[in-house]
C-alpha cells in the first residue's frame, strides 16, 4: 500500500467525487455521508461495513445519528489517502 500522491489524486478520486465523497485536503482523507430510512438500517449498514472493513484490516473514523452515517477515510500507515482507502470507499458503496 502507498500513499497516492498529488498527480494521480486528481484522476483516480473522479469516480468517487461522482458518487458522492468528497476530498478534504487538511486531513488527505475522502469523507461521505450516507443516509437511511430509520436507525435499524443505518445501523445494519455499518455492521456490514465493519465485516468489510476487518477483512481489509482498515478501520474507517466514522459516526452515526439516527438515520445517518458519516464516515471518513484515510490511512494513518501513510499519513495519508492510499489505494486501501479507495477500496474500501467502493466496497461501502457496494453495501447500500
Amino acid at each position: 500500500m502507498k500513499k497516492i500522491n498529488i498527480a494521480e489524486r486528481e484522476k483516480i478520486l473522479v469516480p468517487f467525487l461522482n458518487k458522492g465523497w468528497s476530498y478534504n485536503s487538511d486531513h488527505d482523507s475522502i469523507k461521505k455521508t450516507y443516509k437511511f430510512s430509520n436507525f435499524i438500517n443505518a445501523f445494519g449498514w455499518m455492521c456490514k461495513a465493519a465485516i468489510e472493513a476487518e477483512k481489509l484490516n482498515h478501520h474507517p473514523e466514522w459516526s452515526n445519528v439516527y438515520n445517518t452515517v458519516v464516515v471518513s477515510l484515510t490511512t494513518h500507515d501513510v499519513k495519508g489517502l492510499s489505494t486501501l482507502d479507495l477500496e474500501l470507499a467502493s466496497k461501502f458503496d457496494a453495501l447500500v
